[in-house]
């Protein structure tokens, strides 16, 4: 009963389509961070682009940055980690690149400046 009620929860969470610059750092590995583009972010998951090749059911952490446009105020950093659920070979503008889904499984918000009271 409790996996039909996170399938639903997991439809429900709103996607929305933001091309934001994403920083992907291999979680067990001591890997250089490679940097990639979101193509769209739920509360549970994110799509992103990538140029290196991830592997399915590899842990991730990465790191999204929220311009001040979207969060009216200062730039606001998201530092997630996550699972990669599935990768796809993509062949966009003549480049080949990786399109990731990853879920997230845990979340910080860290502010650039500190919020004025």
């Amino acid at each position: 009963m409790g996996d039909n009620l996170e399938m639903t929860e997991r439809r429900t969470a709103r996607r929305y389509e933001l091309s934001l610059p994403v920083v992907i750092r291999g979680g067990q590995q001591e890997v250089d961070p490679h940097n990639g583009q979101t193509r769209d972010i739920s509360t549970r998951g994110v799509y992103f682009l990538i140029d290196e090749d991830v592997a399915e059911g590899s842990e991730l952490d990465f790191t999204l940055t929220l311009p001040a446009e979207i969060t009216q105020g200062t730039e606001v950093f998201v530092r997630a980690h996550g699972k990669v659920v599935r990768v796809e070979r993509k062949n966009d503008d003549g480049t080949s690149r990786m399109g990731v889904a990853a879920v997230i499984e845990k979340y910080d918000i860290i502010r650039a400046e500190p919020a004025q009271v």
